[in-house]
């Protein structure tokens, strides 16, 4: 059964016009030459550093693999997107609804009947949809599952600090040329977890401690920002917000208890976690998961918090993708979801990339504002055939999200001004050009810098990131009862950012008006007003003599090292606050 829709009860294979398959149809043993297409030819196939292979898996083990199935009327989402996200717009802040978003995007009838007739003669089994229906995840034997996908081999591998297993295949699958107009790619083959950036910086070195604190914690947040001890939510809305956790990681509610018992004593906040989705591991909390949820509880406080746990129900499935999954299936969400995770651009294929961006935009038409870490390798940097290129991360790089960036204090030890930290994320995609709402920041910054990077190492047209920034450097965390000094990265500035959008989002429930929904639009139109520039330091790319190892560097207005700036929480309320 379907969840959603009807059972699926045919069992026999469809005829193929293509030629000389007719007889075995749509079976993955017609899978050769003319007849065949690579849904994913693009896609990076080698084996991630850290990750060793454990031999092939038992072809009877049973894998769940997820099929995006082709959607329609997306130029038709992509104005709606831009009607309900600008202010100028009659239709600002009336978002659609699941059901509105699944009426639109919904595949074909001949796409489900071909793709569900497929996988049933194949011997799929509790195949399960979302409510979108672009979606269809089934069960099957690893048997099965190389025979459908033809060229598929797959091995169980064990990697990442965690000695996380995965079951994935490295080698290229195919698909039937009769589902090409109506698969987009399979999930659970090729990609692997990716390993966290954050990192514990050392301590530095000071001569005398008065008038200094020892680190970034909720108190030297809620001074930089000009959060007051009034500044938290109310109780008396519905308004909530999220994380999403997918590297093997868990937070634990005595860490959050004793972290706010260090921490909390100066703000009401709220003592645990309202909702957990997903699945709860029992072993180690992980530092990741535990800055996660202690900042965003502690900068968006006393607002009810989700937390999106998806480490992957079976060892063949793709928490990320899981997670999208999980948003085309829940009617009522949080308004506000941050998420830690990025991936190099030129590891993923584009029909993923692609797809996983429609995903980005189902969820901004639906009000909902997606937060991604711009990540923590400055500008990134690869080498391909003898030449170096800056290398952009996604989903930071998508046009529908909204990307975090990092600082630093000017002088660590004070809350003073900020600098760039320059580990912070940022440059131009190879991928998404550059969208309409930040044309005017973008050629104003690549005409005005006075040191820009050679052209030949980024795509001055692509889509630039990040959007915003906050402090990403020297943060104090409680993980597994201890407490934990001078973690940063990006991890660090997403969730902060984030908790203060939900304080916003309080404000506006408050007053009547919708959620903030995709910021983008009415960020670059405001021109970053109520954030605080920073306009000093450059963050880290190639190392080789051309640029020396510096990336880009920030200056007055945007940059693609911290985007319009860090919050200044009273200034960007009254900035936000209305229509």
């Amino acid at each position: 059964m379907l969840e959603g829709g009807e059972a699926i009860t045919t069992q026999f294979p469809l005829k193929s016009t293509c030629r000389p398959c007719s007889l075995l149809g749509l079976l993955a043993l017609c899978v050769v030459g003319r007849c065949s297409y690579s849904p994913e030819p693009d896609q990076q196939r080698t084996l991630p550093p850290g990750w060793v292979s454990l031999g092939r898996v038992d072809p009877e083990e049973e894998l769940s693999l997820t099929f995006a199935l082709r959607q329609q009327n997306l130029e038709r989402l992509s104005k709606l997107v831009q009607a309900v996200s600008d202010p100028g717009s009659p239709h600002y802040g009336k978002y659609l609804t699941l059901e509105d978003v699944a009426e639109l995007v919904r595949p074909s009838p001949l796409t489900l009947h071909t793709v569900q007739k497929w996988l049933l003669a194949a011997g799929a089994r509790n195949c399960h949809s979302v409510i979108t229906q672009d979606f269809l995840t089934c069960w099957m034997s690893v048997r099965q599952a190389e025979l459908l996908l033809s060229g598929s081999e797959f091995h169980r591998y064990v990697g990442g600090s965690a000695e996380t297993r995965v079951v994935r295949s490295l080698r290229p699958y195919q698909l039937p040329k009769a589902l090409a107009s109506h698969v987009d790619f399979v999930g659970g083959l090729h990609r692997f977890p990716p390993t966290s950036s954050l990192r514990q910086r050392p301590e530095p070195q000071v001569a005398g401690t008065v008038g200094l604190h020892l680190g970034v914690t909720p108190s030297v947040i809620r001074e930089r920002y000009n959060l007051t001890a009034h500044d938290v939510g109310s109780g008396t809305t519905n308004n909530s917000q999220a994380c999403a956790q997918f590297l093997e990681q868990y937070f634990h509610d005595s860490d959050l208890a004793e972290f706010m018992h260090l921490f909390g004593g100066n703000f009401a906040h709220q003592a645990s976690v309202a909702q957990v989705v997903g699945q709860q591991g029992r072993g180690r909390a992980g530092i990741e998961a535990s800055l996660d949820v202690e900042y965003l509880m502690s900068a968006g406080a006393n607002i009810s918090t989700w937390v999106y746990s998806n480490p992957g129900r079976h060892e063949s499935q793709e928490p990320f993708l899981q997670w999208l999954l999980l948003l085309s299936n829940e009617s009522a969400l949080p308004p506000v979801h941050t998420a830690s995770y990025g991936d190099d651009e030129d590891s993923l294929s584009s029909a993923y990339i692609q797809r996983v961006n429609t995903e980005f935009m189902k969820a901004a038409a639906r009000g909902l504002t997606l937060l991604f870490a711009s990540g923590d390798s400055g500008a990134g940097c690869w080498s391909t055939s003898g030449r170096h290129q800056f290398r952009p991360s996604f989903p930071a790089s998508s046009p529908y999200v909204t990307t975090v960036g990092g600082t630093s204090f000017k002088n660590p030890f004070r809350v003073t001004s900020e600098v760039v930290d320059y580990i912070s994320g940022g440059g131009f995609s190879n991928v998404f050009p550059r969208p309409s709402y930040q044309e005017e920041a973008v050629a104003k910054f690549l005409s005005s810098s006075p040191q820009l990077p050679p052209s030949s190492y980024f795509n001055a047209s692509g889509r630039a990131y990040p959007d915003v920034a906050a402090l990403s450097d020297g943060y104090w965390v409680v993980s597994n009862r201890v407490p934990i000094p001078w973690v940063s990265g990006t991890s660090a500035s997403t969730p902060v950012f984030g908790g203060i959008l939900s304080l916003i989002n309080e404000h506006r429930i408050l007053n009547g008006r919708p959620p903030l929904g995709f910021l983008n639009p009415r960020l670059y139109q405001q021109h970053g007003a109520g954030l605080f520039d920073v306009t000093r330091g450059c963050h880290e790319s190639c190392l080789n003599e051309e640029v020396q190892g510096q990336g880009f560097c920030s200056g007055p207005g945007w940059d693609p090292v911290t985007g319009w700036g860090t919050p200044n929480f009273p200034a960007l309320l009254k900035t936000l606050i209305n229509p």
